[in-house]
């Protein structure tokens, strides 16, 4: 199907990335005061996290101003596959949190913790606005249509299940049942591995230069175009989400350059027409009975 998006797209992505970024920081000096503060090792490595996050943050905007770049002697195709670069970093970055839940679940050890009504009150209100911020990132990024929003999102529903499992932990520890938080993270650990694995089916496609479109169907539409004699090879990739075909085709060897030259723009305006492709080669070769 053709992706079609927003004129300003690009920049109310980096907008949101923003946004999300502020919020991470914000999030980073409340963990480090509510740490410091109770003596929780869970909550200062839930800070390092975030610290760990706004990185993040700060590398997929420098990525996405890098991305909107137009064709260069070094990307002749562009930048888009940067954009996708970033979802497949930070699917990586899911799966890393993931291993380091169970880690800390199977072999961390519970020290003896301070709780109190206003560290309480602070940690709820960080995960009260990471669940806010992951709904409203979620939505922005169906209507941008931006993978690495998607991507973004999923690793900041992550971060809130993280922040929960850590706040459940603190607390029950607090309280003379320090095991609890461990059974917690396991289970937090295998729905982040799930959100990885999800954008990883997302990424990899594309940074392997799977099929965009079905080569039959393109073939059809090929071969339908007026002065076409056969069709003898289509292949296709995404570059970012954009799909690129190339075309190999045979017409009537006795006919001049500019009558070849109107099938190939016939044979363009067809594929982006029915695929909304605006990246098409076409190789003409002379069709011999």
């Amino acid at each position: 199907m053709p992706v079609s998006h927003p004129p300003d797209r690009d920049r109310r992505v980096r907008s949101v990335l923003i946004v999300e970024g502020v919020a991470n920081v914000l999030a980073l000096i409340a963990k480090l005061i509510v740490g410091l503060a109770t003596g929780s090792l869970a909550i200062l490595g839930d800070a390092l996290h975030s610290l760990s996050d706004v990185a993040n943050n700060v590398i997929a905007i420098l990525i996405m101003r890098h991305s909107v770049k137009g064709p260069d002697d070094d990307h002749p195709y562009g930048h888009r596959k940067f954009e996708t670069l970033a979802v497949f970093v930070l699917a990586t970055l899911l799966t890393v949190l993931a291993f380091e839940l169970c880690v800390r679940a199977l072999t961390g050890e519970s020290g003896e913790v301070a709780t109190t009504g206003w560290a309480l009150a602070v940690m709820l209100g960080v995960l009260a606005i990471n669940l806010a911020i992951t709904a409203w990132e979620h939505v922005q990024a169906k209507r941008l249509n931006s993978d690495i929003l998607h991507a973004d999102a999923a690793h900041t529903l992550a971060d809130s299940l993280t922040t929960l499992v850590v706040i459940v932990g603190w607390q029950v520890a607090a309280r003379g049942v320090p095991w609890f938080d461990r059974v917690a993270a396991v289970g937090v650990a295998a729905v982040v591995l799930y959100l990885a694995y999800g954008l990883f089916k997302r990424a990899v496609p594309v940074l392997v230069d799977s099929v965009a479109l079905d080569s039959g169907d393109v073939d059809q539409a090929v071969a339908a175009v007026e002065g076409v004699r056969e069709v003898r090879r289509t292949r296709s990739r995404w570059i970012g989400q954009h799909a690129s075909v190339d075309v190999v085709v045979a017409v009537d060897a006795d006919l001049d350059t500019a009558a070849a030259h109107e099938i190939a723009d016939r044979i363009e305006k067809t594929l982006e027409a029915r695929f909304g492709v605006h990246d098409t080669t076409v190789h003409i070769e002379p069709f011999n009975d």
